[in-house]
């Protein structure tokens, strides 16, 4: 089981944005920089971030980007969501099928609760951790 490389990369970003210091912003180049990403990459997922409503982008001298909530209202489940796939999707059984249309196991299927299992205890922690918790505690204080 991986976690994709645009997950891992776009928390790491939005780690960055939320540890600037004083809700400074900051420019795309800063991150890539900090990160070690291209400056394409981050672009990419910036936009998916400022799309899913996790930051905000101001342009100009002073532009860049900000968070748009405070940490402490940022669920890591939302945000990796938004960022790639979960375990289990919806078509899961139909992707699984093999050569057949539907799956021989569609009725009485343990892999499938396996799974479900698996993407429900995954979820458990990611919908119950917050940005803040990632974060030192002298940023989230206060």
């Amino acid at each position: 089981m991986k976690f994709s490389t645009q997950e891992e990369y776009g928390l790491r970003c939005l780690l960055q944005i939320a540890r600037a210091d004083n809700g400074r912003s900051l420019t795309i180049p800063e991150i890539s920089q900090e990160e070690g990403l291209s400056e394409a990459n981050v672009a990419k997922l910036l936009r998916i971030l400022r799309m899913g409503g996790f930051v905000k982008s101001e342009r100009g001298r002073d532009g860049g980007y900000t968070l748009a909530k405070k940490p402490q209202e940022v669920v890591l489940g939302s945000v990796l969501a938004s960022l790639g796939d979960r375990i289990i999707e919806d078509d899961f059984c139909i992707k699984h099928s093999g050569v057949k249309r539907l799956c021989v196991h569609s009725v009485d299927c343990t892999v499938m609760t396996l799974w479900e299992n698996v993407q429900g205890a995954i979820d458990n922690v990611l919908f119950n951790t917050r940005l803040c918790d990632l974060l030192p505690h002298e940023q989230t204080s206060g």
